[in-house]
């Protein structure tokens, strides 16, 4: 049987790290979006109005 060598160990262990980590940057990011879209969809003041504040 063949044996997975250190190296090949270290870096598939970093991409699976690094690939977990983009995940839950990626459901942050999507979660303030949509925080945001709400917070716009909640206010009731037109854009125009919004630039005057």
């Amino acid at each position: 049987m063949n044996q997975i060598t250190k190296e090949y160990l270290l870096l598939f262990n970093a991409l699976t790290d690094a690939e977990e980590s983009l995940q839950l940057l990626r459901n942050k990011l999507m979660a303030v979006q949509q925080q945001a879209e709400d917070l716009f969809l909640s206010d009731p003041l037109p854009i125009e109005e919004q630039s005057s504040r």
